[in-house]
């Protein structure tokens, strides 16, 4: 027997063990995309929907939102992280969508967020009930995210509080080049991290509501330390969860959202320029039918076959701010390209 008939039998044995669910999306992914783009609103109402079964369905059911959904084990127990920044998701999508019942959706996000939260204000890594449990520098500023967003909208004094321990907690865990090396996530590889320039971001928006200087300044020393690490492409050194020589543009999405986010914050233009750097490298890594691959070298070329799809719209979402804020249709076309082809997996 020939190595490829071995190959084609086992992958049918393990195809014809797959539950019914499991066959149709492999079926469907053998497809390839459709032919027309569903568009904007009903992609964003398929989206919620299931973020909402995400909450409903969730093995742990405490409130928060499920890790992710496996066709082979159904919903996970739930993730504190995404949880935190699915709150003002779901904020925003109450107020476009009008719908009432997801603004109640993430005030109970936020009523589990508190009651996990550690005394010195930090959040665990990983899905509850992982281990070891112990309090991490990225999740606690995605949770952050979604502090603040439950005080803007809710304003009641838990969310606060627990939104300025949080923050307390980041800034005085900083080291004093901008960085946090201390409290990394167990599930992570070790080292210096560009892309926690999105715990940046979770500070700037806790200083919008407490204009406290030390939250500001702190993200704004991590977002100058981390653009020390930007190389003149716009590449970021250090910048992957695993392989930092071919990061995914997922952790090159969160790099560049939290150089966007300081420089709406500060109006500084260096930090304008430093994020067009990366958006700019980025639009020379994505085809016309908004492909972009999921790992990407220093010169920008990818180097795998797939498409981090997470990534592909963190970066969307990039390039649509920067069009905002430049009006250079470029971002904007690329962003457009990038929605489509999400649209269609």
């Amino acid at each position: 027997m020939t190595n490829a008939l071995r190959r084609c039998l086992r992958s049918a044995s393990e195809f014809f063990r797959l539950p019914r669910g499991a066959k149709g999306a492999r079926r469907k992914d053998a497809r390839g995309l459709p032919p027309n783009d569903v568009g904007a609103d009903p992609a964003l109402r398929e989206a919620v929907g299931w973020l909402c079964r995400a909450q409903d369905q969730l093995a742990s059911r405490d409130g928060g939102v499920a890790r992710h959904y496996s066709l082979l084990k159904g919903w996970s127990t739930s993730y504190p992280e995404t949880t935190g920044y699915i709150v003002p998701t779901m904020l925003a999508c109450a107020r476009a969508l009008n719908q009432d019942d997801l603004r109640q959706r993430a005030r109970r996000m936020l009523d589990w967020l508190v009651s996990i939260q550690f005394p010195e204000g930090g959040f665990q890594a990983g899905p509850i009930g992982a281990g070891p449990k112990v309090p991490t520098i990225f999740n606690t500023g995605q949770i952050l995210m979604g502090l603040a967003a439950g005080v803007r909208e809710f304003g009641e004094p838990r969310y606060r509080e627990a939104m300025v321990r949080a923050a307390d907690w980041l800034v005085n865990a900083q080291d004093p080049d901008g960085a946090w090396r201390r409290f990394p996530s167990p599930f992570t590889t070790a080292g210096d991290r560009t892309y926690d320039t999105h715990v940046a971001w979770g500070l700037l928006e806790a200083a919008r509501i407490e204009p406290s200087e030390s939250y500001a300044d702190a993200a704004l020393a991590n977002v100058r330390w981390a653009l020390r690490h930007q190389r003149e492409n716009g590449w970021f050194d250090k910048c992957c969860l695993t392989d930092p020589s071919q990061p995914l543009p997922h952790t090159l999405g969160y790099a560049l959202r939290g150089v966007v986010e300081a420089y709406r914050f500060f109006k500084d233009n260096s930090l304008l320029e430093g994020a067009r750097r990366t958006a700019d490298g980025l639009l020379g890594a994505i085809d016309r039918e908004g492909f972009l691959p999921g790992r990407l070298d220093a010169g920008w070329q990818g180097t795998v076959s797939w498409s981090c799809l997470t990534g592909t719209v963190q970066t969307a979402i990039c390039w649509l701010m920067l069009y905002e804020d430049t009006k250079e249709a470029r971002y904007r076309d690329a962003a457009f390209a990038a929605n489509q082809y999400v649209d269609g997996r």
